[in-house]
């Protein structure tokens, strides 16, 4: 049976209310908690540094005490060292773009020897080919369904199409990878990509741009439990 994880992303949280907004978004239900880093650079955008992250990683608890996992994405070039300074501030998981990268093999390395959890990120029209030589390598795979850099768009349906791909390719691995989509992901349209093969939900301006957050998260759990 798959287990599903929401990662809401703080790229649309009240950053001014940060460490609140993380508590209470953990509160209504958040499984992980989602960093969309951009560097103005490799994306028309500038985000979080790993400052942000050390500071987000002491709200990161859940009531019993355990930390919620914080999932990186880097849209930044070059990504070693960010990769490194984001595990060093207490990133679980670091995921990049093989285009940003210029030894994939090698930042994968990277990443897991500061014991992090490392996986590839893939804009709408990149292709799948470059996980052919390292799936055997990688815990996560990140499903760009939209174009990276801004926040609140609309979920471009070809991504569908890639998601089966992926989802084929792991299950074809039979390593335990993640599928995770990040892009638009909203109440009514959740189950339709978990029908394709994603298990791991990137939510942002669909979760903090609402009023009730456990509604959202309760509702899209609703959704990932129908037949």
């Amino acid at each position: 049976m798959t287990t599903y994880r929401i990662a809401p992303s703080i790229l649309s949280a009240d950053l001014a209310r940060l460490g609140d907004e993380v508590r209470n978004v953990i509160a209504a239900g958040a499984d992980w908690i989602h960093f969309d880093v951009m560097d103005n650079h490799y994306v028309p955008n500038l985000t979080f540094g790993p400052m942000i992250c050390e500071a987000v990683r002491k709200h990161a608890v859940r009531p019993d005490g355990s930390p919620v996992p914080l999932d990186v994405h880097l849209m930044v070039q070059p990504v070693d060292p960010l990769a490194l300074a984001f595990c060093k501030a207490g990133a679980t998981t670091v995921t990049f773009h093989p285009d940003a990268s210029t030894h994939v093999d090698r930042t994968i390395q990277l990443i897991q020897a500061e014991g992090c959890k490392a996986g590839l990120v893939f804009n709408p029209a990149m292709p799948l080919s470059v996980l052919e030589y390292v799936i055997d390598k990688i815990d996560q795979v990140l499903i760009m369904s939209v174009n990276p850099g801004f926040g609140g768009q609309s979920f471009i349906p070809m991504a569908l199409k890639k998601i089966e791909q992926a989802r084929r390719l792991i299950d074809a691995s039979g390593r335990d990878i993640r599928l995770e989509v990040d892009g638009g992901i909203k109440i009514d349209n959740i189950r339709r990509v978990a029908d394709a093969g994603a298990d791991t939900f990137v939510a942002g301006s669909a979760i903090f741009g609402h009023p009730d957050y456990q509604a959202v998260i309760d509702a899209m759990r609703r959704e990932l439990r129908a037949a």
